[in-house]
């Protein structure tokens, strides 16, 4: 952000301490009435023809955008991806508990992401394991949906599953 010597154009539009419209005038003429009210002449609007230029104390201009972009940065929510590994050859007990930790996930407001992982002969068998995804996703149809279909990746096949809104 530019201020007050930097602001190298020939004419700004001037916004006065208070908001009001000064008008059209020289950068020279705008940062000497900026300097008249001991406050900094800021570029608010770079790219506006003329840009736009306010008089405004600049430490607590900048202090209020950090504290803006604080707040902000408060009431955003990380979604976290949690990863759930099957084998193909799983019972069903182990399918039930992997099933229930994946709702808990779910509902805690995480996403899921649920790999199918091959090994040595087993990967032979892909493409008829595949169902395994398909039940777990409709197992849980109720508390989620499958954000990102079952795809093959190298020696796996995995899908996202979010929380239903």
């Amino acid at each position: 952000m530019m201020i007050n010597e930097q602001i190298r154009d020939k004419e700004v539009r001037l916004i006065g301490p208070d908001g009001e419209q000064l008008g059209i005038m020289s950068a020279r003429e705008a940062y000497q009435k900026a300097q008249d009210e001991d406050l900094d002449l800021v570029k608010i609007s770079p790219n506006a023809n003329p840009p736009v230029c306010k008089i405004i104390d600049y430490g607590k201009y900048r202090y209020e955008l950090a504290r803006k972009e604080k707040e902000a940065k408060k009431k955003q929510k990380i979604v976290e991806i949690k990863e759930i590994r099957l084998s193909p050859n799983i019972e069903a007990n182990d399918l039930n508990t992997k099933m229930n930790a994946a709702k808990k996930f779910l509902e805690k407001g995480n996403k899921v992401k649920i790999t199918l992982r091959f090994r040595g002969r087993e990967m032979a068998h892909m493409a008829t394991s595949k169902h395994i995804l398909d039940d777990f996703a409709e197992s849980l149809s109720d508390v989620c949906v499958v954000e990102k279909p079952a795809k093959q990746e190298g020696r796996s096949i995995s899908m996202i599953l979010a929380e239903k809104k």
